[in-house]
């Protein structure tokens, strides 16, 4: 997705800008991430005496990152990493070395929401055309589907593997589910995290994008794919202003997630008093099922511009109930108030939505630029601002995950970029390539290619 421009257009005009536009909002704290740079002790030489054994006997696997500098720190030092974690103390004997050249290492990114599915990504031009309404993208999200000659399994692989060669450690993923589709979507991003999965963790959400209700048929695909396990959490879409059956959907859409033990994430475009119904009525589903901790609502463009006293009402409730949040970024017009929403413990991830589908021709899935367009769209300046962009695509998504933060801190997963750079803000401002990319302590991508 693009910034916002000067171009006019009309009022009445739908894109998915307009329609889908929701902008992780600028934190507004002034924690520098560099502080946590001298998480990672140095190694010690691979002759060191110490050796570390894994479970069961096994010699632990150990590998040295060796002169790198985490979270841009004057000073280069070493990363150790054994069995996938970073380490605290000497590398063992025989450890594996990686040169790092002094290069920037970073937290990998967490897309919390995108939709790999809809892609024509690595495949011929599409030219879109005109559309006012959902239910005309919709439509146009089928005939592209049956246009396209490559299955979904291939083209999400293709647009997943390039997130990982951005920096991309772990994503979840919007498939839609509709009796024009079937279960296909979720079956090709099935097949995709299965080949992906030594370097992408993967969430799959089964997305009614036709609507619950309003599409009969609908709410046996979602039954179905929770039943076969391959989903972990059930979507939902405007339960008032698209479906126009909120109690309906809500309860098809709780019910299915109660009986089969998955998650929830719903799509809220809807604003004003339809939103706030609609999230009033998640909440209290939510906690008359007590699915705490297991429920998602994305966009969420009812938030923004609340009175402070009725938005910290409706935070109070979204952090006792521990319902987390999700957005993007193209514009500030419903950027999420992520600091007031933090004071109240409500998680908010960043996320990608849409690349390059029927919807919209852009997109990239590139985590370090959505960060570097939520800096944009807030028209940040300070580099407390620019770090906070990039702590709020590395660490927000993390949280709505349920992932431990890839911070490099001894224990933390071994999940990291390594970029030239001078600093953090310098980062989010320039995006340099990727020059290496480490998941779970094993490089998966290097200068821009993904390591299959």
């Amino acid at each position: 997705m693009q910034p916002a421009s000067s171009s006019s257009h009309s009022p009445s005009a739908l894109s998915r800008r307009t329609m889908l536009a929701g902008a992780a909002a600028l934190a507004g704290t002034t924690a520098a991430m560099a502080a946590t740079a001298t998480s990672a002790q140095a190694a010690a030489p691979a002759h060191a005496e110490a050796a570390v054994s894994g479970a069961a006997g096994r010699r632990a696997k150990a590998v040295v990152f060796r002169n790198v500098r985490p979270f841009g720190a004057a000073k280069p030092t070493d990363l150790v990493v054994v069995d996938g974690r970073i380490a605290n103390g000497p590398a063992p004997r025989g450890a594996k070395v990686v040169e790092g050249g002094g290069r920037i290492a970073l937290p990998s990114l967490v897309d919390a929401h995108i939709h790999p599915d809809k892609t024509t990504w690595g495949g011929p031009w599409v030219s879109r055309r005109p559309a006012s309404s959902i239910a005309d993208y919709v439509a146009q999200d089928v005939e592209l589907f049956r246009a396209q000659r490559r299955p979904v399994a291939e083209r999400a692989y293709g647009l997943m593997a390039h997130a990982v060669t951005r920096g991309t450690r772990a994503m979840r993923a919007h498939a839609d589910v509709a009796p024009a589709y079937g279960l296909a979507g979720v079956e090709g991003l099935a097949d995709a995290r299965e080949r992906l999965r030594h370097a992408l963790d993967v969430q799959i959400v089964a997305f009614p994008q036709h609507g619950v209700i309003r599409t009969p048929g609908t709410v046996a695909l979602l039954e179905r794919a929770a039943r076969e396990g391959t989903i972990d959490m059930i979507g939902g879409i405007d339960p008032i202003g698209f479906d126009q059956a909120l109690d309906e959907q809500l309860d098809a859409v709780f019910g299915i997630a109660d009986r089969h033990g998955v998650g929830v994430d719903i799509h809220l475009h809807d604003r004003g008093e339809k939103g706030l119904k609609a999230m009033r009525g998640i909440i209290d589903r939510t906690r008359a099922l007590s699915l705490a901790g297991q429920v998602t609502v994305s966009h969420v463009f009812c938030l923004p511009g609340l009175p402070d006293r009725e938005l910290g009402s409706l935070a109070a409730d979204l952090g006792a109930q521990d319902i987390a949040l999700t957005t993007v970024a193209p514009s500030d017009a419903l950027v999420l108030p992520i600091a007031r929403l933090r004071e109240y413990g409500v998680r908010v991830g960043l996320g990608s939505d849409g690349v390059r589908d029927s919807w919209s021709p852009f997109g990239n899935a590139d985590m370090l630029h959505r960060a570097q367009l939520l800096g944009w769209v807030r028209d940040v300046r300070l580099d407390e601002e620019l770090e906070d962009c990039y702590r709020v695509a590395a660490h927000g998504g993390a949280d709505v995950m349920g992932l431990a933060h890839a911070d490099l801190k001894p224990g933390a997963p071994a999940d990291f970029v390594l970029v030239r750079a001078e600093c953090l803000p310098q980062v989010v401002v320039d995006m340099p390539q990727r020059d290496m990319v480490v998941h779970g302590g094993a490089v998966v991508a290097r200068n821009g290619e993904f390591l299959a």
